[in-house]
């Protein structure tokens, strides 16, 4: 305020929106008998799919949002991409491809045992 004035209506309304979106993001994950399939709520409407011949390998990670992919959220960084939302936990999925993701979550080792239990290698 010092700095910028009185506070506007706007401005807390503004603000208020964007604490409200950024409070609604939801990062919702499923494994499935095709594949595992990512959602990230409200910025993707329907689910994306890694199907598990994309798959070469994937293992539990703990790994750093900042340094690693700038943050959280939808991060894209050269040849890989991060859905997370809060956490350092994930699993880490290498594709044929080259585009690796890392899907972040608070439950490591539940999401390991799902893909195990349906994966064929």
């Amino acid at each position: 305020m010092l700095v910028l004035g009185p506070v506007s209506v706007i401005g807390l309304a503004l603000v208020g929106a964007i604490a409200a979106f950024v409070y609604s993001i939801r990062l919702t994950t499923e494994v499935r008998n095709d594949g595992i399939y990512v959602k990230m709520w409200p910025l993707h409407q329907s689910f994306r799919r890694v199907s598990w011949s994309e798959i070469e390998r994937y293992e539990a990670k703990t790994y750093d949002p900042i340094r690693e992919f700038g943050g959280w959220g939808i991060r894209w960084t050269p040849g890989k991409i991060a859905y997370n939302v809060s956490g350092n936990r994930g699993v880490w999925i290498q594709r044929t491809n080259g585009r690796d993701i890392l899907i972040g979550t608070q439950h490591v080792e539940k999401f390991v045992t799902a893909i195990d239990e349906v994966y064929e290698r």
